[in-house]
């Protein structure tokens, strides 16, 4: 006899263990796989799901318990399957500080389930229903978890280049042979070039630019100039004129003391 305890209430119940991988005609849902396993790494969470088949034109009730509660955390962990429909568990294994002894796990997965009625949502789930005292008829199935070794990270070592690529060829598909990778520097690339493009556009508008001021500069300075001059010879006549009315008006004042 083994006790199980609810993900979500830590109550225990006790059942009787019948084979737990054969499941008879009977059975209302169908448990892929029967195994969870899980990649096992030293403090870090892990994953493990499976899926549940309802194989009856009935709404299904199901609830899922463990050996280890503290150790599991199970998404959902109760719910309604429906008439020949799937629906998905997630197992999380909280961060393990240490490793057990030749990596072998003893926890265990209880899945039951029930008949439930007919457009029956998880909020009618009730723990009564999977009471198998009060003559409910709870169908269930074990899971066993299981640890294996985590993939390996892809070798360092760059594989040859084939006959005929050139080796930078080989050097860059090598370095870049994930798609997204590839995609990323690719675009990285191309906006470097449009950056430098835009770049010399620039400098190139700038240089016009700076040409055209230089020459509105240098109109200017000529026009300042002939400005200058111009106002230089207007001082020049003005006396020189200033000169000949004085003497004209000399000349008619003698000629007119002259003739009175």
């Amino acid at each position: 006899m083994r006790a199980y305890a609810s993900n979500s209430q830590h109550f225990s119940f006790f059942s009787f263990d019948l084979d737990p991988w054969n499941m008879g005609a009977d059975e209302l849902i169908s448990i892929d796989p029967l195994e969870l396993k899980f990649p096992f790494e030293l403090k870090k969470q892990i994953s493990s799901s499976f899926q549940l088949l309802n194989m009856t034109d009935n709404h299904v009730a199901f609830k899922v318990k463990t050996t280890n509660p503290k150790k599991y955390f199970v998404r959902p962990n109760n719910g309604i399957v429906l008439p020949r429909s799937t629906s998905n568990v997630m197992v999380t294994m909280q961060a393990q500080r240490e490793a057990p002894p030749d990596m072998q796990c003893k926890d265990k997965f209880l899945v039951q389930s029930v008949v439930a009625r007919p457009g029956a949502t998880p909020k009618d789930i009730t723990p009564e229903m999977f009471n198998k005292e009060a003559g409910n008829h709870v169908r269930e199935c074990k899971l066993r978890v299981v640890y294996v070794s985590p993939p390996k990270p892809p070798s360092p070592v760059p594989e040859e280049p084939e006959e005929g690529s050139s080796p930078r060829a080989a050097e860059f598909e090598n370095r870049y042979s994930n798609s997204s990778e590839f995609a990323t520097v690719f675009r990285e690339r191309v906006e470097v070039h449009d950056s430098a493009t835009q770049a010399r556009a620039l400098f190139s508008k700038l240089t016009e630019e700076k040409n055209h001021a230089a020459q509105q500069i240098e109109r200017l300075r000529r026009e300042l100039e002939l400005l200058r001059h111009g106002r230089t010879k207007s001082s020049i006549k003005v006396p020189f004129l200033y000169v000949v009315l004085i003497a004209l008006l000399g000349i008619l004042v003698g000629y007119y003391m002259t003739n009175s």
